[in-house]
């Protein structure tokens, strides 16, 4: 990307998200996530560039940064900015951004600075604590480390993660009574705020209704056959 590219994405950026204000919509969530285009300058193994937004951390996140104050330059305070982050790529489910608490703190705080309310923090299994030595997931550690609200996801309701070949998405994943009983308590010891469901609301478009009532035995099973009924 040339200088001209970087103004053109962040003008796209700021008017998508002024738009969407204008057309009565509450909020916007960024994709800064899984080898798109925020995410692959956040990662040095596909940053390689040696000018002001390639080397150490806080090059790296100053594309994202820079996108997102000119999301909130254009749009009312009130009006929310949502920021997706992984430490998984595309196919490399192994990869990570942050190693400690303080890299990812150097990663989220300009963000937050920039104008991030909520952090949507993407993961495959939710109860998968991600520093060792705390209990905490990610989403758990972007709320303790920005103060901002945080959202979880992964396998919420369900026993297999995702699993993922291109486009197509496969395993049939059984429902799981258990981690929703996990889920329940890390939200009610503070870890995050939101909880983002998604292969479960595929199979179950009435998810949320069941989960509240405590109908949990007539959830169904994802199965990636269900992909074909929204087509």
């Amino acid at each position: 990307m040339e200088p001209q590219d970087f103004d053109d994405v962040i003008e796209s950026f700021g008017l998508a998200a002024e738009m969407a204000e204008r057309a009565g919509f509450d909020g916007v969530n960024i994709h800064g996530a899984h080898g798109y285009l925020i995410d692959q300058f956040f990662w040095e193994r596909t940053n390689l560039r040696t000018d002001t937004y390639g080397g150490g951390i806080a090059n790296r996140v100053r594309f994202g940064a820079e996108i997102v104050a000119e999301m909130r330059r254009r749009v009312s305070p009130g009006f929310v900015i949502m920021f997706r982050f992984s430490q998984w790529k595309g196919p490399d489910y192994e990869a990570r951004l942050a190693s400690t608490p303080a890299e990812l703190a150097a990663y989220l705080q300009p963000l937050v600075d920039a104008g991030v309310d909520v952090f949507d923090a993407s993961t495959r299994r939710f109860w998968q604590e991600e520093f060792e030595g705390s209990p905490q997931n990610l989403a758990g550690w972007a709320k303790k480390l920005t103060g901002k609200p945080s959202m979880t996801v992964g396998s919420v309701s369900l026993d297999l993660p995702l699993q993922s070949r291109g486009d197509r998405v496969k395993d049939v994943a059984a429902v799981s009574r258990e981690n929703l009983e996990q889920l329940m308590t890390m939200f009610d010891r503070g870890d995050f705020d939101i909880v983002g469901v998604g292969r479960a609301i595929i199979a179950n478009a009435d998810w949320a209704n069941k989960v509240k009532t405590g109908d949990l035995e007539s959830l169904k099973p994802y199965d990636p056959a269900c992909l074909a009924e929204l087509a």
